[in-house]
């Protein structure tokens, strides 16, 4: 049987895969895995800036992705530098300069390593009641946008010929993004987020035969995913994070021998 621990780490993973599933399916279609770690590598700066500034490290890492999904959203607007180049300046340097503040703040200790790389096993029941409702606000929204989120992901010229707002779309996806990254940050840490965002949809995707069964799909595997590792976790003592990946990661290469559906 599971300690009382390992079972608030599975009800707050499952919650976490639930919300990581679906996104991530926009995440393997629209090749955004390297805004999704521009995001979590900003997120430290959001821990560090919630520890100076006396807040809920959760609530400054929302405000800091936001912040920096909205900048990089007008930034890339401008076309003055590729995206990619854009992305890669703005992930090293909030992970950086959050680096460097927490080095400043001398008499605070924090455990770096649980955030860069999860704590699960010590979420309570206030981030458990977090992390739903954070989730059920992000899938809310994202069934509101699943429609025209779609159109410009087949075509954006001609989603915006249609009608579709293409430009608001965008940005409020980024900004729902922005908010899982902060969710799923107590779970996997930030180095290892976007692997629950892209080894579950990736898993699926040959297997699903539209984009709602994909989503579902990939919302089940990070579900197993996050089951198997804790599972790992507790059998063998390795760290719960990144075993949550290994098992996403055999789990993708598992269902690699299956064909794919037509």
């Amino acid at each position: 049987m599971f300690d009382d621990f390992m079972l608030r780490a599975l009800i707050a993973g499952c919650g976490v895969a639930l919300v990581a599933g679906p996104f991530g399916t926009f995440v393997v279609w629209r090749r955004m895995a390297y805004f999704g770690d521009t995001l979590a590598h900003s997120a430290l700066l959001g821990v560090a800036l919630g520890f100076l500034l006396e807040v809920d490290p959760m609530l400054a890492v929302m405000l800091v992705c936001l912040l920096v999904a909205l900048l990089l959203f007008f930034l890339q607007r401008q076309q003055r530098l590729p995206s990619d180049t854009l992305l890669g300046i703005l992930s090293h340097s909030t992970l950086s300069l959050g680096l460097v503040t927490i080095a400043f703040m001398e008499e605070l200790r924090i455990d770096l390593l649980a955030y860069l790389f999860g704590d699960i096993l010590a979420v309570g029941r206030s981030d458990i009641l977090m992390i739903y409702i954070s989730a059920l606000i992000a899938l809310g929204m994202l069934m509101y946008l699943w429609r025209p989120l779609l159109a410009i992901t087949l075509h954006e010229d001609l989603a915006r010929v249609e009608g579709v707002r293409v430009d608001l779309v965008q940005l409020s996806f980024s900004c729902l993004l922005a908010l899982v990254v902060a969710i799923m940050m107590k779970v996997v840490g930030l180095l290892l987020i976007t692997s629950l965002f892209i080894l579950p949809a990736a898993a699926v995707r040959r297997l699903s035969r539209s984009p709602e069964q994909m989503a579902v799909l990939a919302a089940l595997a990070g579900v197993v995913s996050v089951s198997g590792g804790l599972y790992g976790s507790w059998q063998f003592d390795t760290p719960a994070g990144p075993s949550i990946v290994v098992a996403a990661t055999l789990l993708f290469t598992f269902l690699q021998l299956f064909p794919a559906r037509q």
